[in-house]
C-alpha cells in the first residue's frame, strides 16, 4: 500500500471516532441504543467528502496563481 490520503477520508477513523462519541455519550446517560454506528458513520463520511469538495472548489475559485 503506497497511495496515502488525508485522515478525514478515512472509513476506519471515523467508525472509530463515531465509536468512542457513542461509548462517550453512553457514559454520559445519553440513549444511544436505537443508533446504527455503520449508517452515522457513512452519513459522517459522506459529510465530510462534501464539505472538503466545496472547499477544494473554493480554493480553486479563489485562487490567484495558476496551477502547474
Amino acid at each position: 500500500m503506497t497511495a496515502t490520503k488525508p485522515w478525514y477520508m478515512s472509513r476506519t477513523v471515523w467508525a472509530s471516532l463515531i465509536t468512542v462519541l457513542t461509548g462517550t455519550a453512553g457514559l454520559l446517560g445519553v440513549p444511544v441504543g436505537a443508533l446504527d454506528n455503520a449508517a452515522l458513520t457513512e452519513t459522517v463520511l459522506e459529510t465530510v467528502t462534501a464539505i472538503s469538495g466545496l472547499f477544494a472548489l473554493f480554493g480553486r475559485l479563489s485562487a490567484t496563481a495558476k496551477i502547474g
